[in-house]
């Protein structure tokens, strides 16, 4: 055989290969019709639109309302190249070489299965805040899901501008499919765990326990104080030794605390704190400071029918009895005092274990001279009793005549 014929046959054999190739590759190519669900692969990402690699004589395009339930700002922010996507068709037009696609519908499709299987079983999940609306956050949870501004946190937020973005950890509580509805809560997590570590905080405390704590908040009765995932109350007479008129007096919310325990009421979930009782208490230095009859300055803080309370250190609190306000007879200690005044007392008696004081301000004052009385000689005399009776009885009788005097006594003998 000739070259020239080798050669004939050999371009004929190749020909023949490249026609079953085409052959065989047509073959292979997918029949696809609307509606199918296809599998792909991202080959290139533009700001509105995906192109992915199904196996077609062309490739497909996702735009990006398709690509996600929830508003996304590019293609990019839901898919990457390379990435694995499974799709639903759109439409094909083969004559245009368009086939479009949609990665939304199907992840619709599977999520609805998935979140009701999830409600069921009340199982916790993950979503990203996709964004911020009226009322509440959107999440992507294969489909749109609605987080109540309610049902975000276990309390009150007043601004949500900084949760876009947030992984969130949810629960599905209501689903309305007619109505493509999906609501869900953080909350009711959150409540969950709040309470479970409430249970463990409270088997792991004791009355008279001195614990570091932070300050929640602040009410007109007190403060409430954070101790390891449970608050306690601080009573407004429990934040000092001295006298508060108001909680902010003594802290703010923030504030770094270490409180001892009063009491625990586990069945009402109530705790009694002290941040008082965590300090030196002023009467524990009575003793030493004080003494009888020291002459002290204190402040005049409530006054009461029997006497005045006067504060002669902070803290620390004498009584001046009402009798011992003044050297002249008052019927009420307002006559003399009133709260706020600085007054001066001796102190009469001190007793540090009962937490008591006795104190005089009269005694701090000069007593009034007595009136002076007349001398004996220039008093007028006074009469013998006797000699007044009889005066009296003379007086009567100087014109009484005998019958007058006798006439009832002889009347018997006529």
């Amino acid at each position: 055989m000739s070259e020239e014929t080798k050669v004939e046959q050999n371009v004929q054999a190749e020909e023949v290969q490249q026609e079953v190739s085409q052959e065989e590759s047509m073959a292979n190519v997918a029949i696809l019709k609307k509606g199918d669900t296809v599998k792909g692969t991202i080959i290139k990402v533009d700001d509105d639109q995906a192109f992915v690699d199904i196996g077609y004589k062309y490739d497909g395009v996702i735009p990006v309302r398709e690509l996600s339930s929830v508003t996304v700002g590019s293609a990019g922010e839901s898919v990457q190249v390379g990435q694995e996507v499974e799709l639903k068709v759109l439409s094909i037009n083969d004559s245009k070489e368009k086939l479009e696609l949609s990665k939304r519908v199907v992840d619709s499709e599977k999520a609805w299965e998935q979140l009701t299987s999830e409600m069921e079983n009340k199982t916790i999940l993950e979503a990203v805040v996709a964004e911020v609306v009226k009322g509440g956050l959107v999440v992507d949870v294969g489909l749109r899901g609605f987080v109540p501004a309610s049902m975000v946190e276990r309390s009150f937020v007043e601004d949500f501008s900084d949760y876009k973005g947030r992984t969130l950890r949810l629960r599905v509580k209501e689903m309305d499919r007619e109505k493509n509805k999906v609501i869900l809560s953080q909350k009711d997590i959150l409540d969950e765990e709040f309470e479970a570590k409430k249970k463990e905080v409270f088997a792991n405390l004791s009355v008279g326990q001195k614990l570091d704590g932070t300050v929640q908040r602040l009410t007109q009765f007190g403060a409430f104080v954070d101790i390891g995932g449970v608050d306690g109350l601080v009573h407004i007479s429990e934040m000092a030794w001295h006298h508060v008129e108001t909680p902010a007096e003594v802290v703010k919310e923030g504030d770094q605390v270490k409180v001892q325990i009063l009491k625990l009421d586990p069945a009402n979930e109530r705790i009694s704190l002290s941040i008082k009782a965590t300090q030196p208490g002023p009467w524990q230095q009575v003793t030493s400071s004080f003494n009888v009859g020291d002459i002290v300055t204190g402040t005049v803080k409530r006054l009461a029918q029997f006497g005045a309370f006067v504060e002669v250190a902070p803290g620390v609190e004498g009584l001046v009895h009402i009798s011992q306000i003044a050297h002249r007879h008052i019927a009420t200690p307002s006559e003399v005092l009133k709260e706020g005044q600085e007054v001066q007392a001796k102190i009469l008696d001190v007793n540090a274990v009962d937490k008591r004081i006795s104190l005089s301000i009269k005694e701090t004052e000069e007593a009034p001279a007595a009136p002076e009385r007349a001398p004996k000689s220039d008093r007028p005399a006074r009469a013998p009793k006797e000699t007044v009776i009889a005066e009296e009885y003379q007086n009567q009788g100087l014109n009484l005549t005998l019958g007058e005097r006798f006439g009832d006594k002889l009347s018997k003998f006529k």
